[in-house]
């Protein structure tokens, strides 16, 4: 199961076209709200969460994801749960994914030592520990994936499936969107 984790405030792009295309690729996905069951993204469209935090099964868990969005990450940034839950998923060596702002969330949480790494420019001070990437909208590491902002959602969210699944089911969902 990939989670990916709602604050309000959330960059709707961010979150789900990733969602949209893992789901497309077969992947079991869910959008998990901190809390309640409807969550309003940065441009004010409202999403229904499949889950809430304190649903989350590490167990079963393929993945964490972090969509961007200046309040909603200021939002995930502020719950201790969301803190706890993506430093438990890191020890059990669950891959983790931050797009935008979020990367920056990592770096505070200590998460990105060596790392290579992308975030939204002009943020790149704030992914502490993080060897920055300019040269690309998605840099992936050991278990990490970082995505550059709302307009490399769709190249973040192909290297999500890539890595779960693999080059060619990636490739099979760009084709089936027409994604070039």
């Amino acid at each position: 199961m990939v989670y990916i984790l709602l604050a309000p405030g959330f960059e709707e792009a961010e979150a789900l076209v990733p969602a949209d295309l893992l789901r497309r690729a077969g992947i079991e996905t869910a959008l998990t709200s901190l809390e309640g069951g409807f969550v309003t993204g940065g441009h004010q469209i409202t999403v229904k969460a499949d889950l809430t935090l304190d649903q989350v099964d590490l167990d079963r868990a393929e993945m964490l994801v972090l969509p961007g969005g200046g309040v909603g990450v200021r939002n995930l940034g502020e719950s201790q749960a969301v803190a706890d839950l993506i430093r438990r998923g890191a020890e059990r060596d669950i891959p983790l994914a931050a797009i935008c702002a979020a990367p920056t969330l990592l770096g505070r949480w200590g998460l990105l030592e060596g790392k290579q790494a992308v975030c939204y420019p002009g943020m790149e001070d704030q992914m502490t520990g993080a060897r920055v990437c300019r040269e690309s909208g998605v840099a992936e590491d050991v278990r990490l994936i970082t995505g550059r902002a709302a307009g490399s959602a769709f190249d973040f969210g192909l290297k999500l499936v890539e890595a779960l699944s693999g080059a060619d089911k990636a490739q099979e969902v760009r084709y089936a969107v027409h994604y070039d």
